[in-house]
């Protein structure tokens, strides 16, 4: 199958899945394997090429990301059983005030995936979401939305995440322009996402207080743990700041440049900085915000196990959407989209349709920014952008494209859903409307400095 043929098997590909989790109630674990299969046995890839590229794309997800999610998922257990959480809350709030919490969350995740993926940035910060979002009597939508955005903005227009740099590189782009260039592109984005957040939270309302499928609510939390035995603001804390320093410090420690040096400080640093460590070092920093004498049998075996009943689903989820997506690389839709839009000739937003083509066809953000970046780098003369500033804009432009949109495919689509507790179609009014507001307006932002720069 090839063309046009594709395109339309990929629709009616992501249509069964959402048809068959929100009309059918198929569960989504099992709709994405259905619809995996479907796409690579239609396309005409061998079964047993639909099959590895299935098996190699779970497996591939969870090698990446299982560990950090159930890591995760102990972490926001033990912090709310601990009443950390609120702890966290009662201080931000006091800090900035109930009306702008849920867009300090996305200040806060947009700095956070600078160093950090967006994914183990989501899961990271998630429980500190919640808690804002129940002290604030507000929808988890709104949260999830503005933490998601701001975590998504600089992971595609502020090096030094790899798309971005990889893409800069590949083109020859300025780095330190592109940083700089990425965050003037960034801030009206936050901003623009905040209040698409406001706007879709105040119609889709999600508890937070039952936001992941332990049952846990505010009232067994605050039985768990009397609030004479939370901890102070910096125990509560740890758990989260720690892991997320070290894992900036490792994509520091991993820059072309070297900053330590190549011996064994760098090793210890790249060691630490891996997210896998970093979530396990936050997961014994978990345990010390419960007072020792209350620790016992039941933190680390049963707290424990209602984080991992939570993870279970996730992980099982995030991996079938790594295997869908897997199937799609394996197919030649990507290949036909870039080359279709290639011929294009449409300026700065020939990178941006090619960027979203791709990115809407397989899943991943920094696949499409790598893959587009190399069709557009013979390209950029044509265009006039081969010049100056240009090769700059034109990584930003890919960036926009590369967030539009997250949908089915995207492992960080069901990584923010099933921690949000959004059903499927929820999560595409949400997560998958918000990432086309967010490209979008990206992508204005850097026609708008096109106008001025080249």
């Amino acid at each position: 199958m090839h063309g046009y043929l594709l395109l339309g098997l990929l629709i009616v590909a992501v249509l069964f899945i959402v048809l068959g989790t929100a009309r059918w109630k198929l569960h989504p674990f099992l709709a994405l394997i259905l619809a995996a299969f479907g796409v690579g046995i239609f396309s005409g890839l061998p079964g047993s090429e639909t099959v590895s590229a299935i098996t190699d794309g779970f497996g591939g997800t969870l090698g990446s990301i299982g560990i950090v999610i159930a890591a995760g998922t102990i972490i926001g257990s033990l912090l709310e059983k601990s009443g950390s959480t609120q702890v966290i809350a009662d201080m931000v709030i006091n800090w900035i005030g109930k009306a702008r919490s849920a867009l300090a969350m996305s200040i806060t995740g947009a700095i956070v995936s600078i160093p950090v993926f967006c994914d183990s940035g989501f899961v990271i910060l998630s429980p500190l979401n919640r808690s804002l979002a129940s002290e604030t009597k507000q929808s988890l939508a709104t949260f999830a939305v503005a933490l998601s955005m701001g975590l998504y903005a600089t992971h595609v227009f502020v090096p030094p995440t790899p798309g971005p740099i990889a893409a800069a590189g590949t083109l020859e782009a300025d780095i330190g322009s592109v940083i700089l260039l990425g965050v003037a592109v960034t801030i009206p984005v936050i901003i623009i996402t905040y209040l698409f957040a406001k706007y879709i939270g105040s119609r889709i309302y999600i508890d937070p207080e039952k936001s992941l499928s332990t049952d846990l609510d505010r009232s067994e939390v605050d039985e768990n743990m009397p609030v004479k035995d939370r901890p102070n603001s910096v125990t509560a804390l740890l758990p989260i700041l720690v892991p997320m320093l070290l894992i900036a410090l490792g994509s520091v420690a991993s820059l072309p440049s070297a900053p330590f040096g190549e011996g064994e400080i760098t090793e210890a640093i790249n060691f630490l900085g891996d997210p896998n460590t970093a979530l396990i070092i936050g997961v014994f920093l978990a345990f010390r915000t419960i007072s020792g004498v209350n620790r016992g049998p039941k933190v680390y075996g049963e707290w424990v196990g209602d984080g991992l009943k939570s993870a279970g689903t996730i992980i099982l989820i995030t991996g079938a959407g790594g295997a869908f997506g897997s199937v799609l690389r394996a197919t030649e839709i990507g290949t036909f989209l870039g080359e279709l839009l290639a011929n294009w000739n449409i300026g700065i937003f020939l990178p941006f349709l090619i960027a979203a083509a791709l990115k809407t066809a397989q899943g991943s953000s920094t696949v499409s920014i790598i893959t587009t970046a190399s069709i557009m780098l013979p390209l950029l003369p044509g265009a006039g952008l081969a010049g100056g500033l240009g090769p700059v804009l034109v990584t930003l432009a890919i960036g926009a494209g590369a967030m539009t949109v997250s949908h089915a495919n995207d492992s960080y689509f069901w990584v923010v859903s099933q921690f949000s507790g959004m059903d499927v179609s929820q999560a595409y009014r949400l997560q998958t409307a918000g990432s086309a507001v967010a490209g979008v307006s990206g992508m204005v932002m850097v026609f708008l400095l096109s106008l001025f720069l080249v």
